[in-house]
This record gives C-alpha cells, sequence and structure tokens, in this order.
C-alpha cells in the first residue's frame, strides 16, 4: 500500500507540472505583463518586496560559486526550448507554405469526394463544361482563363542523402499563366507545348538532383528536357511543370486531375460553385485555393505540432527535475545564510519569492540560449516532405518571435515549478536547527 501510495502522489505530480505548464503557456501576454508589473510593484514599494529583492540579489552574486550546478538547469531548459522551437516551425513554415499557396481569387475543382488531386479524375468533357461556368474571369479575347491539369509523380534522387523522393509532375494548360501570375522565369525560358520540356521549381531544384537547366529526366520511359527555372513563392515551387497535353499523353492519361479557374472577381466564387453543383452533369467539388491548400496542410502541420508539444512536454518534466534538485541543493548549501537572514527579521515570503525568481532567472537564460540556437541553426532553413499528393513538398522552417515567445514562457513556467518546491522548504527552515548546521 505506501509503494501504491508513493506512486500515485508521483502521478499526481506529473499531472500537475503538465498542467501548470499549459495554463502558464496559454495565459495572454497582457496578463503575464499584468503579473510582471505587479511583482515589481511588490518589491519596490513594500518591505517584505524589499526584503525579497535584496535576497535574490545576493543568491544571484553567489551563483559562480555554483556555477556546475546552475549549468544543469540552463542546458536542461535550453534543449527543451530548442526542440520545441524547432518542431513547432516545422509545423509552422509548412502550413504558411501551402497556405500562401492559394487565395480568394482563384478555384480548383476536383472529382467530387476527392481530398486531394491524386485522388481526383476529370474526364474532357467535364473540363469543358467547367471552363463554360459563370464567373470566370476571361482575356483580352474572351478566352476563359483556365487550366485543365494533370498531376503525375516521378522519383527523383534528394542532393542530400542520395535517396529517391516523390516529386509532382504538373501537367498545365495554356493559360496558366494568367490563371498564376506570381509564376515567374528566373533562368532559362518557358517550356513548348507540344514538346517534352519542364520547368523545375527553385524550391525543387535546390533539393533534387539532376534537375539543373539543360539536364535531362525521364518520365516513362521517355527523355524531357529541363528548359528553366521559376519561382512563385508558394508551394508549386516543389513542382515541375510542363505541358498539360504532352504530360498526359506520355502517362497515357485521358483526362485530368483538376482545373485551376481565375475567378473575375471575389465574390464570383459562390455563383461558379452553385454553377457546377447545379448541372447534373457534374460530380465534381469546386473550393478557393486558399481553403484547399489549407485543408492539405491541415493534418500534418497538426500532427507535427502535437509530436513537438507531446516531445517537448517529457523533456520539459525531467528538466524540472533537474531544476528541483540543483535549486534543493542551492537550499541546504545556503541554510546557515537564510536561517541569519530569518533571525534578523527577514520573513519567509521574502525568502520563497527569491528562491523562485532565481530558479526562473536561470530558466530565462536557458530559454533564451535554446531559441537563440534554434533561430540560428533553423531559421529559414529549406527542407522537404511528403505532402498530401504522396510527393516533396519544399517549405522553410519559420522560427517567428511568436514561436521564441512560445519557447520562453515554457521555459520560465519551467523554472517556476521546479524552484517553487524548494522555495517552500527554504521559507519553513526550522531557524535554530539551521544555525547548529556547520
Amino acid at each position: 500500500m505506501p509503494r501504491f501510495i508513493r506512486l500515485l502522489r508521483g502521478l499526481l505530480m506529473l499531472l500537475a507540472i503538465a498542467g501548470s505548464i499549459a495554463l502558464w503557456i496559454v495565459l495572454p501576454a497582457p496578463a503575464l505583463l499584468g503579473l510582471a508589473i505587479l511583482l515589481a510593484a511588490w518589491m519596490g514599494l513594500t518591505r517584505s518586496g524589499r526584503q525579497a529583492a535584496a535576497i535574490t540579489r545576493v543568491g544571484i552574486a553567489t551563483l559562480p560559486q555554483r556555477l556546475g550546478a546552475s549549468s544543469v538547469i540552463v542546458i536542461g531548459i535550453a534543449g527543451v526550448v530548442g526542440v520545441l522551437v524547432a518542431l513547432l516551425a516545422l509545423a509552422g513554415g509548412l502550413q504558411q507554405t501551402l497556405r500562401g499557396t492559394g487565395n480568394d481569387d482563384t478555384a480548383i475543382v476536383v472529382r467530387g469526394g476527392a481530398s486531394a488531386e491524386l485522388d481526383s479524375g476529370l474526364s474532357r468533357e467535364s473540363a469543358t463544361l467547367i471552363a463554360q461556368a459563370p464567373g470566370i474571369a476571361r482575356d483580352a479575347g474572351g478566352q476563359p482563363l483556365v487550366s485543365a491539369e494533370v498531376v503525375v509523380v516521378t522519383n527523383v534522387p534528394k542532393k542530400s542523402s542520395g535517396t529517391d523522393a516523390n516529386v509532382e509532375i504538373r501537367g498545365v494548360g495554356l493559360q496558366s499563366w494568367a490563371v498564376r501570375p506570381n509564376v515567374r522565369i528566373v533562368d532559362g525560358r518557358r517550356f513548348e507545348p507540344g514538346l517534352r520540356e519542364l520547368l523545375v521549381g527553385q524550391g525543387a531544384r535546390q533539393q533534387f538532383a539532376g534537375l539543373e537547366p539543360g539536364s535531362t529526366i525521364n518520365l516513362n520511359a521517355q527523355q524531357w528536357q529541363i528548359v528553366g527555372v521559376f519561382a512563385s513563392g508558394d508551394a508549386h515551387e516543389s513542382e515541375l511543370i510542363g505541358d498539360a497535353e504532352t504530360v498526359a499523353t506520355t502517362y497515357r492519361r485521358n483526362g485530368f486531375q483538376s482545373v485551376t479557374v481565375r475567378l473575375d472577381s471575389r465574390g464570383a466564387f459562390d455563383t461558379f460553385k452553385a454553377a457546377l453543383a447545379s448541372d447534373p452533369r457534374l460530380k465534381v467539388d469546386a473550393r478557393t485555393t486558399r481553403d484547399y491548400y489549407t485543408a492539405q496542410s491541415a493534418a500534418l502541420s497538426k500532427v507535427i505540432r502535437i509530436v513537438g508539444i507531446v516531445i517537448a512536454t517529457i523533456m520539459a518534466i525531467g528538466a524540472v527535475f533537474g531544476a528541483l534538485n540543483t535549486m534543493y541543493a542551492a537550499v541546504n548549501a545556503r541554510a546557515r545564510e537564510v536561517a541569519t537572514l530569518r533571525a534578523i527579521g527577514f520573513g519567509a515570503a521574502p525568502v520563497l519569492v527569491s528562491v523562485v525568481l532565481e530558479a526562473m532567472l536561470l530558466a530565462l537564460l536557458g530559454g533564451a540560449l535554446g531559441a537563440s540556437v534554434a533561430w540560428l541553426l533553423f531559421h529559414d532553413y529549406a527542407v522537404s516532405t511528403l505532402g498530401a499528393n504522396f510527393s516533396q513538398v519544399v517549405f522553410r522552417f519559420d522560427v517567428s518571435p511568436a514561436l521564441l515567445g512560445t519557447g520562453v514562457r515554457w521555459a520560465l513556467a519551467i523554472g517556476l515549478i521546479g524552484g517553487l518546491l524548494p522555495a517552500v522548504r527554504a521559507a519553513q527552515l526550522p531557524v535554530t536547527a539551521a544555525l547548529r548546521e556547520s
């Protein structure tokens, strides 16, 4: 029974630690700022607060004498913050890239019930009917700005490892340049319709081997030439693009995977979607490209965030115990000092606050260190991962100021919890017993 009770207490402590970290993290920034202002006012305007400030200064002054033990807190918390910020930056970068791919001025149409383009299939008749729907913008010649597209994947070796990875090949229509005006050539030239020529996104060019202009790539036993590099500032930079009809012929496709259209106004989407839904010859789903690519990023980004938080929480629990051991040792080492202060009139509350503040200051150093390392190593670092179309999506880590702030919050939460129990012990330390210790 005693063993069971100890186990139960341990589990309750772990839950309390996790819950406290979560509560601290979800507090809005104004609430945290308000707490800091109240603490500063208490320490500056009250007698007990000034006592707490004095004890804290003494504790900080003795840190060089406890450098080894104090570094345990700093390094442990730096590891927690570094891992957390890196994984959240990974999820944020992927989500930002995919969300930035779409907008409210364009719409994508796929087969009804399809979750992604590779799951979709549209006949040529369906593509023609979609192009005739109202709400689509037209060029100077009156032609609808529509791109019926073929989407396939091929294997290309990665530069980093030499192993094959899926790269998306997108066959686009003649109007694709008007549908996506953000696509621009940065090296070489455009592909010629009817020829086996491809443009490579600059993200794919950085990540994969053999995609330089002038090189050739094998697609379904046919040789295609890379004739240029394009930039778009979105997930399409992970792709290779060519003529839709030529790609369809190479892969023996009779139809398309999707149709992307440019709308004549932002308010035209509802009209466009209603027209497709009311046509009994069509069984399709239409979404703005913003909604489509946001949905593509949601699931994977959520998984990465959950994994990051779980890993960071496990590491944080370890860091809390490290902080507990360090601060308990600090309290024991300063037992006579604390007892002397209590004997000359210092209250228990100033002692408690000073120990907690010392732990949180060490945690702040660790958080700043971990956040700085994460920013230096990962900010704007390009990687690729498997996307919804089972092809590699090239994106960059997004180590934003908000993420750095989240990491520092985690650090302060660990310091608060790790310093609280030793602080309570220091405040409750019997004065006479401590003074008798050698």
